[in-house]
């Protein structure tokens, strides 16, 4: 198990390898839930489509203390006890949580920063809506590579962009999985084989999609009103529902598809050699669809039906459900796949070393 003892190696053997390795995970999930039935009933719809074609038992939803960038810092502390690594080790922090957060304009990186003692670090934001995950890991680790001063990235945020659907809204129904929470990874070079390897990534954004779902209200283009506040805004809409289905069904797995084969391909590996597969939360049906595409047995991915959508810490969610069970062996393949409106798709290939959770999880 990893904690102050095996921090202090880590420390002692700074040249073990110059690789990017994920050294701790974080994960923070919220106590209060939204059951399948609760689900329904506010949405208007039956329980067993919310189930079984939504593919959602439950979904953590935010607490009165659960902001969005306190929901990171929460991760961000757990990460830190698991791998007993001192803060002031930390070189840079990337917050990888959403916009929508505590205050409107405000870089959430620098509160997290002083919050959990990093203050030798310097910070800056980041987003990607549901891929930031995944850009932010192959931000840090071009950084890290091009950099000999960074060491040691920590990525962190929350995300609670339930709060922005109206669940009556049919334009928006695809997004009623969406769920809170906070996640945390930190990245470290030359930390030994112990732990797995950051390869390569692959990202695929679309910028014709770049309107299609947003929040209208509350921008410059059109700002809060007394009036749009009474009418429930500002809230997630879609302009033209069908249109843009028929334009995304066209294209959006087989872009799952291609980032997964990029991703993985230039990480020396074979989409066969994929040992496990973890898919951001979607309908049952298209989570089946990219597996049987790609030829990945279903007992080699999970399906997130107890968590929702979490938004960009769904990779985080697979991370620790991996830690927990003690599923990956030395040298086995994972690759983490999230899609983000706007649109974005994004893969990430870890290679496991010599652990297979380097991590304590009792932390």
């Amino acid at each position: 198990m990893m904690g102050k003892q095996a921090g202090n190696e880590r420390k002692a053997n700074p040249a073990a390898d110059e690789a990017i390795r994920l050294i701790s995970v974080g994960l923070y999930v919220p106590r209060d839930t939204m059951s399948s039935l609760e689900i329904a009933a506010a949405a208007g719809i039956p329980q067993h489509i919310v189930e079984t074609k939504l593919g959602i038992i439950r979904k953590p939803v935010p607490g009165p203390d659960d902001g969005t960038c306190a929901m990171g810092i929460h991760a961000a502390r757990q990460a830190i006890e698991r791998c007993g690594m001192d803060p002031m080790e930390i070189d840079l922090v990337i917050y990888i949580g959403e916009e929508y957060k505590e205050y409107p304009v405000w870089t959430a990186s620098l509160k997290l920063q002083e919050e959990i003692g990093a203050k030798r670090a310097y910070g800056y934001d980041m987003a990607l809506r549901c891929c930031t995950a995944i850009a932010g890991v192959k931000t840090a680790k071009a950084m890290m590579l091009g950099d000999p001063s960074i060491r040691t990235v920590l990525l962190a945020g929350g995300y609670r962009n339930g709060d922005l659907i109206d669940p009556l809204d049919p334009g928006t129904r695809f997004m009623i999985n969406l769920a809170a929470g906070g996640g945390a990874l930190i990245l470290q070079r030359g930390a030994g084989p112990a732990y797995p390897e950051i390869m390569e990534s692959a990202l695929m954004t679309d910028g014709s999609f770049s309107e299609d779902v947003i929040v209208c209200a509350g921008g410059t283009k059109l700002p809060l009103t007394a009036e749009l506040i009474a009418a429930g805004e500002p809230k997630f809409r879609v302009a033209d529902p069908e249109g843009m289905k028929q334009r995304l069904d066209q294209l959006s797995m087989q872009r799952f598809v291609q980032v997964v084969t990029d991703s993985v391909q230039a990480s020396g590996s074979t989409v066969s050699e994929i040992d496990y597969m973890g898919l951001l939360h979607m309908k049952r049906s298209a989570h089946r669809f990219v597996l049987d595409t790609l030829g990945i047995p279903e007992e080699r991915a999970i399906y997130l039906e107890e968590y929702g959508h979490m938004g960009q810490f769904d990779p985080v969610i697979h991370l620790e459900l991996l830690g927990r069970e003690s599923r990956m062996a030395p040298g086995q393949v994972t690759v983490l796949a999230a899609a983000g409106i706007g649109y974005a798709w994004g893969a990430l290939t870890l290679k496991w070393g010599g652990s297979s959770c380097p991590w304590n999880l009792n932390q």
